[in-house]
């Protein structure tokens, strides 16, 4: 049997890419069967109050109610039944369903389909007339579905097989032509690929948009520094824009990651059939050329196995979601009291159920906690292949799921981090009150020695001698008077004052990608440019 394989899942899959669409993601939920073992109902002897307490269904696996009751209640004859006798068990059927999730690639599999009767009707394998008639009740399925109209039937294992069923009840004997020199093992491929594709663009985009809210906030902040750290230590000053342009580079890696995935992805399993191509004379050129692929995948073995593409887009977004997720840990501590670098508006923040005065930055604890899903998911499918023979396995079923679920994650991540950016506040005086502490220009004063020809090393010695006896002064550097300095070292002078307090400091980085102003300024403009941010 060529079956592909398919899932019984906890949760319905949303329209994923469909809500990307739109500012305000609107998910589509529907009905998921839930699953009976035999050994459970064995040893509980099927009592009703047991399943009932648990939610575990003891009952034939759930049809659409709008179907009539003898339909509903019917088992309908498999398309790969031919050589069985006896029909699988409801247990079996709930278990290896896949519909409640993988009718997200139903505008694929149309599209694919399509692609796949125009090829056969140019080699004539098919007639132009049935091919004409495919194409019409494909696209009536197509505006049932997006109507909400179209039944969706777990006795139908999955949606090529809902799509084929239908588009057979609808147009008769043609569409019994359509599965001619394909299987599922190529058919499903080809939609998951396809999908993958139109999932990259859509989290590309909302990349793109919160690149830009970041570096329109860097624009609005342009001469604010804040305290740099390192080991959560206050470390040097820098300035805020160049802070967060840091996010903007890590973002811009991310988007190339994803669109070298997204080159990786874009070639064609339709045609490879169940694992050895078929003996008819198909022309696979054609239908990846209708799909946009680069070109067929030339060994038809792996065409069928391979789910490197999305190993490949799993780990992209994982490394996203670490990305987003260090966003979120820097303002979620900006946004506490210690720190109170930052303040959200109240239309991203929410409050506590038992303490009035709270105010909470919860999105962005959000998003750190969710990049666990993104790369659990990641973790799945590396798990599901370790090991696999070739060609196609049934476990392979199991790759769609944490697919979808970690472009959803990703998406409301990346929305949310881009709606937090637009609604934050900077609290400058805060921040300004906190600058002194943390000696934050000793290296700049370092840096000065050096320029004195002092060697670095024991420059660093000097300087740390130096913030030793303010330290015991509880005073600044800049503080500290000029006999006091050469005291410690005669290579103090009068221009000493010129590289000390933060503002002095940060003047001073001119190395190229450096905090200095002129430096982030040309940073800056670079990305206006490259985002095309209207100033």
């Amino acid at each position: 049997m060529e079956a592909m394989a398919f899932h019984s899942s906890s949760s319905t899959t949303s329209s994923i890419l469909s809500s990307a669409a739109s500012s305000s993601a609107s998910n589509r939920s529907g009905h998921r069967p839930s699953r009976s073992f035999l050994p459970f109902t064995h040893f509980t002897m099927r009592r009703p109050e047991v399943l009932s307490a648990l939610k575990i269904a003891d009952s034939t696996p759930p049809q659409p109610d709008s179907l009539p009751a003898d339909i509903r209640n019917a088992k309908e004859a498999k398309l790969w039944g031919g050589r069985f006798e006896e029909s699988v068990t409801d247990a079996v059927e709930r278990f290896t369903e896949s519909i409640s999730y993988d009718k997200e690639l139903y505008k694929h599999d149309i599209m694919g389909s399509k692609a796949h009767a125009s090829m056969l009707a140019a080699q004539g394998l098919m007639s132009i007339s049935d091919r004409d008639s495919i194409f019409k009740g494909l696209s009536e399925i197509e505006r049932r579905i997006e109507n909400g109209d179209f039944a969706w039937r777990t006795d139908r294992e999955d949606v090529h097989m809902n799509i084929e069923a239908a588009l057979t009840d609808l147009i008769g004997e043609p569409a019994k032509k359509l599965h001619t020199a394909r299987s599922r093992n190529d058919q499903v491929l080809t939609d998951f690929r396809l999908w993958c594709r139109d999932a990259i663009d859509a989290i590309l985009e909302r990349i793109n948009h919160l690149q830009v809210a970041l570096v329109t906030l860097a624009l609005k902040n342009k001469g604010l520094i804040v305290p740099g750290y390192t080991h959560l230590q206050r470390a040097q000053p820098v300035l805020l824009p160049h802070l967060l342009l840091a996010f903007v580079e890590q973002l811009e890696r991310d988007a190339g990651r994803l669109s070298d995935c997204r080159v990786r992805l874009n070639f064609c399993p339709l045609g490879a059939c169940a694992l050895a191509g078929t003996g008819l004379p198909i022309d696979r050129f054609m239908t990846s050329n209708a799909l946009k692929f680069t070109a067929p995948m030339r060994n038809s073995i792996d065409a069928v196995s391979d789910r490197d593409f999305a190993l490949e887009f799993l780990s992209a977004n994982s490394i996203t979601a670490i990305h987003l997720s260090r966003l979120g840990e820097e303002w979620v501590l900006w946004a506490s009291e210690e720190f109170g670098f930052i303040t959200p508006n109240d239309s991203v923040s929410t409050g506590s159920s038992i303490m009035p005065q709270k105010k909470n930055p919860d999105p962005m604890e959000l998003v750190r906690g969710k990049s666990a899903r993104v790369v659990g998911d990641l973790v799945t499918v590396l798990t599901l292949c370790k090991g696999l023979p070739l060609a196609y396995n049934r476990d392979l079923q199991e790759d769609k799921e944490p697919v979808f679920d970690s472009v959803k994650t990703i998406l409301g991540m990346l929305e949310v981090s881009a709606e937090f950016a637009q609604n934050i506040t900077f609290n400058q005086e805060r921040i300004q009150k906190a600058l002194p502490a943390g000696h934050l220009d000793a290296t700049t004063l370092a840096d000065y020695l050096v320029k004195k020809g002092v060697p670095f090393r024991t420059s660093h010695d000097i300087v740390g001698k130096a913030v030793a006896i303010c330290v015991g002064k509880n005073c600044q550097l800049q503080d500290l008077s000029l006999d006091e300095m050469t005291i410690i070292n005669s290579a103090f002078e009068e221009d000493v004052y010129e590289f000390l307090g933060v503002e002095n400091a940060v003047n001073k980085f001119c190395s190229y990608g450096s905090t200095g102003s002129d430096c982030v300024a040309s940073q800056l403009d670079y990305w206006v440019t490259k985002l095309y941010i209207e100033q």
